[in-house]
């Protein structure tokens, strides 16, 4: 599956009870499609996933479904213990999503071997394509990246570690394997994952990962947009001007705490007039001299890419 533009990835909201909120989640996934997202990541990081059990991954899949009608592909999240990780996979199939994005198992460090064995166990759960996500524990040699290749519906390839340089080696070793098989090459995509990934796009795109997550397209769509137009467009003083008046800014006050790339986001969001209500532990909602800072940025965010509050 071809996947092109923004990839957003919508927050999961809770109501003051502490449920998902599936109306909420429809408006937002709703918006963002209408907004231009080339495609929804439901129940994945931003989604807090880590958070969500069975049953309320499920819904949060279904709604994500239904609320993109068909008109953008929905990829749900999936991971941690095996047995969880082909539920999740399971379920996302049974509710009609396009796609998963495996995440790592969870806690232990393992061989590039069990790893693989992992994804080729998901992989045989489902007829979904796979998008494996490498971070945290889940760190593949380009060797071993071209083996997940090769697992027929393993699809594509997420980059959360941020190094460059094993991604100059990984993407050519994926390629020559795919080129080398018997028949025509699948199509494979390569994308960056890191968090705030517009201020890591340009070093991506330079080894062939032109895709990238956008968390920020969650809650203001305007700074994405205007900063994926300026980048296709070739615009590099606006872009410039984006990344020094409203990403570097975020980025910075997003490192002050642990959990900040989600927690900032979903604070942005209600800031904008969406009711998500706060994280669920273990992540911790923002403090308010940091939330004041967040409206300034998202304020300057606006004035820069020319939309209003």
């Amino acid at each position: 599956m071809q996947l092109d533009g923004i990839l957003f990835f919508p927050l999961t909201p809770f109501d003051a009870a502490g449920a998902v909120c599936e109306d909420v989640l429809a408006r937002h996934v709703a918006d963002g499609v209408a907004h231009g997202a080339g495609a929804v990541f439901a129940a994945c990081g931003t989604g807090e996933f880590h958070a969500l059990d069975g049953a309320e991954h499920r819904r949060v899949v279904r709604t994500a479904v239904a609320a993109a009608a068909g008109r953008v592909p929905v990829f749900a999240g999936a991971g941690g213990p095996l047995p969880h990780a082909v539920a999740c996979a399971g379920a996302a199939e049974e509710a009609g999503a396009d796609g998963v994005l495996l995440m790592p198992p969870y806690l232990v460090a393992a061989p590039e071997a069990g790893l693989v064995a992992y994804v080729r166990e998901v992989a045989a759960a489902t007829a979904l394509p796979l998008v494996v996500y490498q971070r945290d524990n889940a760190r593949f040699t380009p060797a071993g990246a071209a083996e997940l290749a090769r697992i027929p519906t393993v699809t594509g390839f997420k980059d959360g570690l941020g190094d460059i340089e094993l991604m100059q080696r990984v993407i050519p070793a994926v390629r020559a394997a795919l080129d080398g098989g018997d028949g025509p090459a699948k199509e494979f995509t390569f994308f960056n994952g890191l968090p705030t990934a517009e201020v890591s796009a340009a070093a991506y795109a330079a080894v062939g990962a032109r895709l990238y997550s956008s968390a920020v397209f969650c809650f203001v769509p305007e700074v994405a947009l205007a900063f994926h137009r300026a980048r296709a467009a070739g615009d590099d003083a606006r872009v410039r001007r984006l990344l020094s008046g409203f990403f570097i800014p975020l980025v910075h006050l997003r490192n002050e705490v642990p959990g900040y790339a989600v927690a900032l986001v979903k604070a942005g969001a209600r800031m904008r007039g969406l009711d998500m209500g706060g994280v669920r532990p273990p992540l911790v909602d923002p403090h308010p001299k940091h939330l004041a800072e967040l409206e300034l940025i998202v304020a300057a965010g606006l004035e820069t890419a020319g939309a209003g509050r």
